[in-house]
């Protein structure tokens, strides 16, 4: 039996994600711990950590060297979290499989107040990503957002050190470290929607590698591949980038999907919503009809000032 070996981040939460895939794989085939081999690669996204990733280059920054490490063979599948995925893949892979979705809200960790309601004027907010610091500044235009990079781990400790009040994490990155007890308040949906992928792990493999294909067919989840395709298409349409706050989110219940979608200049003062339900089948469709109707909503200016 050849060894499975499985490209990720280096992060902790990177490696929870691979062993959470690890784990879902020896459980569907009766496997040892043994027939895998995780394999820790560093990104360029992981080294830079002096300015933000829209400057750097983007979220393929996360990806680069893992795509590399599976296409020439060192690596036999590469799991993601799926927000930090680029729409566009290199050509010969293929994000084929999703892991169940995990809540897909941002968290709030706060020093100072439980809520950013109730943070008090001008105080420090640390945020990486465009999204949340649009989102911050569309509820509280009088914070201070600051640039917050580094893993979970390097976020958690600024906050401690005093480099901000509050930031804001992913839910579920926080629930698959065992850090749910830091969260002093959870976004709703509605007011602060997620990034397209949020929540949801995703593994990439080589287009026609059927054995791999085969193993992993088994530990697909169809309604979060579903919710995704709908979501990425989103994304797509819209050419999002790290320098496009774009917010999406579908969710399907047999037969059905419902998705909600929103762009919003960084500053949060101009935001366009759709909403749009339709036949999961159709999810790809769903979201590209989507990010039409915002399109046309929002003007074609709306993105001049930052694309």
């Amino acid at each position: 039996m050849q060894t499975l070996k499985i490209g990720t981040r280096g992060s902790p939460l990177a490696l929870a994600q691979a062993h959470e895939t690890r784990a879902r794989l020896m459980q569907a085939h009766g496997l040892p711990e043994q027939a895998f081999e995780v394999m820790p690669i560093s990104t360029s996204g992981d080294r830079i950590q002096d300015r933000p990733l829209s400057e750097a280059g983007g979220k393929g920054l996360f990806t680069k060297e893992i795509e590399e490490a599976l296409l020439d063979g060192r690596i036999d599948i590469a799991v993601h979290s799926s927000k930090d995925m680029p729409t566009v893949l290199p050509d010969g892979l293929e994000l084929c499989t999703f892991l169940p979705r995990e809540d897909a809200r941002d968290a709030f960790i706060g020093k100072t107040a439980k809520r950013i309601a109730d943070l008090p004027h001008g105080a420090t907010v640390g945020s990486s990503s465009l999204r949340r610091q649009a989102l911050i500044r569309r509820m509280r235009p009088d914070l201070d957002v600051v640039i917050f990079r580094g893993n979970v781990q390097t976020r958690l400790r600024k906050l401690d050190e005093g480099v901000a009040e509050g930031t804001i994490l992913a839910y579920a990155g926080l629930k698959r470290l065992g850090l749910e007890h830091v969260v002093t308040d959870l976004m709703p949906l509605e007011d602060f929607p997620p990034a397209p992928g949020q929540g949801a792990i995703g593994i990439e493999t080589r287009i026609g590698d059927r054995a791999v294909e085969n193993m992993l067919a088994a530990i697909h989840h169809v309604p979060t591949g579903q919710a995704l395709a709908c979501e990425r298409a989103f994304l797509a349409a819209l050419d999002g980038s790290c320098r496009t706050p774009i917010a999406g989110h579908a969710t399907v219940a047999g037969e059905k999907l419902s998705f909600a979608g929103l762009i919003i200049s960084p500053d949060g003062t101009e935001s366009h919503e759709v909403r749009l339900d339709g036949e999961a089948a159709d999810a790809a469709e769903i979201g590209i009809d989507a990010a039409r109707t915002v399109r046309a909503r929002a003007g074609a200016k709306f993105f001049d000032g930052w694309a």
